[in-house]
């Protein structure tokens, strides 16, 4: 079986950056991006345009950005296998990792498998439907996009998240409706106070969304009251989900700590997980920013610290 320095599980922001830096180091990474698990480049290959990441000042977008970054990281010499690790030992060192086809073992791991962003599986919401064409997970990511703008816009969701993303798409929004089952919200007393009295916020209790609707792009969305089951059609320009996100992390077999809402858990301050040469960077370890940006920045973190364990532990070379 073939030993390595380092090995990268993931294939969005926080991988390639790690694989950047690792590859620099001299690590000589390798790094599974996936296959079935989803496409290279994580959540921002469905992103049509990335107009906050640095460096970019008329935009670019997310397909572009990633394929960037792999071939950055492919230029100093990073491996990349195009298959799902299926599993991983970490009960021996050097640790076993199991790919679809390959195995190999590693004196030190980088997770970077991110997140994936929970949505309804409604008619008009899937992935050949109106998914990223005016439907969304990431207000921050999309809410600015000229599509959306001056527009009657739906979040659904009940929790912080909900209301921090209405709030947030105000901005740009005519006006954004906060579509919630119950008929009260999960959020916190004050963020629900924040909702409840800014002006531009409706909230719609008791309803479930049915339906989004659209040629090219979204133009209005179908609401079903949960009690008499009644249906109303509004006209809208963009839905956003915020009813939470699933951390990439059951390959790992419960052998990483975790946190309670199922990220993984990291040492304060640096990225190093429970188990001593693991480190783990991007969204699967971040419940709060979940940015590219900050994904990227993660990666390099991870990286430096893989290569000082490694420099410590006299695997690196």
């Amino acid at each position: 079986m073939e030993r390595r320095k380092l090995v990268i599980i993931g294939s969005g922001p926080a991988a390639f950056t790690a694989a950047i830096y690792c590859a620099r180091a001299n690590l000589e990474p390798l790094l599974f991006e996936g296959f079935y698990s989803g496409p290279s480049g994580g959540q921002l290959m469905t992103t049509t345009e990335v107009e906050n990441y640095p460096g970019f000042p008329e935009g670019i977008s997310g397909p572009e950005l990633m394929e960037r970054m792999r071939k950055q990281a492919e230029r100093f010499e990073t491996k990349i296998l195009t298959e799902d690790v299926v599993s991983v030992d970490l009960s021996v060192h050097p640790y076993v990792v199991k790919g679809g086809t390959t195995q190999v073992q590693a004196n030190a791991i980088i997770i970077a498998t991110g997140a994936t962003a929970k949505r309804l599986d409604i008619p008009g919401t899937r992935d050949n439907e109106l998914w990223q064409k005016g439907v969304s997970a990431c207000a921050v990511c999309d809410g600015p996009a000229p599509v959306f703008r001056n527009k009657d816009l739906f979040v659904i969701g009940g929790g912080d998240s909900a209301v921090e993303e209405s709030i947030f798409l105000t901005k740009y929004g005519k006006k954004v409706y906060l579509v919630h089952r119950r008929d009260s919200l999960r959020a916190s007393k004050i963020m629900a106070e924040r909702a409840l009295n800014h002006p531009k916020v409706e909230i719609i209790w008791n309803h479930t969304l049915a339906q989004v609707e659209g040629d090219s792009v979204v133009n209005a969305v179908v609401l079903k009251d949960v009690h008499s089951g009644q249906q109303k059609k509004l006209e809208g320009g963009g839905v956003f989900f915020a009813i939470g996100f699933t951390p990439n992390t059951g390959f790992l077999g419960g052998q990483i700590e975790l946190e309670d809402n199922g990220y993984i858990k990291v040492q304060p301050g640096s990225t190093r997980t429970s188990k001593e040469g693991v480190f783990a960077a991007g969204d699967v370890q971040d419940h709060v920013y979940r940015q590219a940006v900050s994904a990227a920045g993660s990666g390099c973190m991870a990286a430096l610290d893989a290569e000082r364990w490694l420099s410590e532990k006299g695997l690196g070379s």
